[in-house]
């Protein structure tokens, strides 16, 4: 069916002209509304005024200008219905055909910390949604496009069939209309059930509504026999694991995606060049160094056991020196901001590894969100990072500021390695890492342990403890392995005992105050 006329209404005038005027010469009747009637008028575009095309004037501040009968109507009349085209027949409405429209920017007024509740409530579209709505409903005729960026495909498609959009096209527009606008009302929802009586806004709305789209089918789940897929999230996403591009390698698992979301969250919080190689969600080995090579070298040196198999992340380009490097090992993921040609050459070699490129970027998640049985666990993530002002010394022993930044290098560490956590370091280096225990006990054992396999010397070293000690057990383990300084949050009843401990042995102690439980 060619598209003989159509109504055109953004808030985003990207490309709109251009597009105007390509329906112009399809000889497509424009109707449109307010500014962008007046921008398409002065471009000289032929453009009807939606007033002049209802008969009814825009009213209440341009809050009433489309929701109009001879608008409506033409949108959702079935021509295919006999009494349909005879009630358009008889009122004389013709019907309109294309449909462009995208909404009030409510998500960025929103997003400014000076917006207030009337600025907020102003820039909730009315109009716009019930249009989109409309269309998307009747794209058996009608095509909706609400998406800039789809200009090009919409008349690409019209200039190839006389005018018309196939039935496959109306549809996938028409899908993509209704994601628009419900994107657009939970945006609504969660900001205006997060206010309190007083206006203030609270950490977590009363209704909130999650958006995601699809990007990608994985191969499978956890197991070979779970279905699994990855969704992006609809906000902004720079600098975030999901805007990853993937330049080689096969397709991607369910553990692939978490684990490399668990290393590149670490990776990135290094300022120096840093690898992390993470291994069932844990990190089996963090570096930092002068180089990324060495980086790479010092956290494979932790514990190359467990790094068969594993993520690395670095937070620098690579080269073909380390990439010549990483070949040496069997590694899943490689993910780095990117690699140089040669570096890519040299990884081509082994074209099963899946190697992905992020840009850097400032982006965190703004609720960490689990899963539970007929419920959704919230929370803001953790990105607390300690600064060294922010530390208490407890013992009588004082750490020398070397140690002092090897403490705070295990503790940013600690933070993404699951509790109970254990993490022993020296010189920028982990030595030995236990995790995921029901005792603190058994993680320092099974630390220790780990850096005794990699024939790595815990003598001099420094321990991080994600959560304090409740026990001198777990600190008298620390002190047999040949820990000198220990950084923990602190908060325990037997905060004496340990820290007497502590004075007993040698070993200086500083209190966080902070506890980084990862579960």
């Amino acid at each position: 069916m060619t598209i003989k006329q159509a109504l055109i209404s953004v808030s985003d005038k990207t490309g709109i002209i251009e597009l105007a005027t390509a329906l112009q010469k399809l000889k497509v009747v424009i109707i449109s509304t307010g500014g962008t009637a007046k921008l398409l008028q002065e471009a000289g575009i032929s453009v009807t005024e939606a007033s002049d095309y209802t008969g009814f004037p825009e009213m209440l501040d341009g809050r009433v200008k489309t929701l109009h009968p001879r608008i409506h109507a033409g949108i959702l009349a079935r021509m295919d219905l006999p009494a349909h085209r005879q009630a358009m027949e008889e009122v004389q409405i013709p019907t309109i055909d294309l449909v462009i429209i995208n909404l009030y920017p409510f998500t960025q007024t929103i997003a400014r910390p000076d917006c207030s509740l009337e600025e907020a409530i102003e820039n909730i579209d009315i109009g716009g949604p019930t249009l989109i709505r409309a269309a998307a409903k009747n794209f058996e005729r009608v095509t909706v496009v609400t998406d800039p960026q789809d200009y090009t495909a919409l008349l690409t498609q019209m200039q190839a069939s006389n005018g018309s959009v196939n039935a496959e096209q109306r549809f996938q527009f028409a899908q993509k209309a209704f994601s628009h606008t419900a994107r657009y009302d939970a945006a609504i929802s969660n900001y205006l059930t997060a206010l309190d009586p007083a206006g203030q806004r609270k950490p977590f709305p009363d209704q909130l509504n999650l958006n995601f789209s699809l990007a990608q089918p994985l191969r499978y789940g956890e197991n070979p026999h779970q279905q699994a897929a990855f969704y992006r999230e609809v906000l902004d996403i720079s600098g975030s694991l999901a805007n990853y591009d993937q330049i080689q390698g096969k397709a991607l698992s369910y553990n692939n995606i978490a684990d490399t979301d668990a290393a590149w969250a670490c990776v990135q919080t290094f300022d120096k060049p840093a690898c992390v190689i993470v291994k069932h969600a844990n990190p089996c080995g963090v570096a930092i160094a002068d180089t990324l090579l060495a980086a790479y070298e010092k956290a494979f040196a932790t514990d190359p056991v467990s790094a068969f198999g594993g993520i690395i992340a670095l937070n620098r380009v690579v080269e073909a020196d380390l990439a010549k490097a990483i070949l040496n090992q069997f590694v899943e993921v490689i993910i780095a901001p990117e690699f140089t040609p040669e570096a890519r050459l040299a990884l081509a070699a082994k074209p099963n590894i899946r190697v992905l490129t992020v840009l850097q970027g400032t982006h965190a998640n703004h609720y960490d969100l689990k899963r539970v049985d007929g419920g959704l666990l919230v929370q803001t993530p953790d990105n607390f990072n300690l600064a060294i002002d922010q530390l208490q010394c407890v013992t009588q022993l004082q750490p020398t500021p070397l140690q002092i930044a090897d403490c705070l290098f295990a503790w940013r560490v600690a933070k993404f390695v699951k509790s109970n956590t254990i993490v022993f370091c020296a010189n920028g280096q982990t030595l030995g890492i236990g995790a995921g225990q029901m005792s603190r006990v058994d993680s320092a054992r099974i630390a220790s342990i780990k850096a005794e396999q990699a024939r790595l010397d815990l003598q001099g070293s420094v321990v991080a403890s994600d959560a304090f000690f409740p026990f001198r057990d777990g600190l008298d383990v620390l002190a047999q392995a040949g820990a000198k300084v220990v950084i923990q949050p602190g908060g325990s009843i037997r905060d004496d005992e340990v820290i007497a401990a502590a004075d007993e042995q040698g070993i200086a102690m500083l209190f966080t105050g902070i506890r980084h439980f990862r579960h």
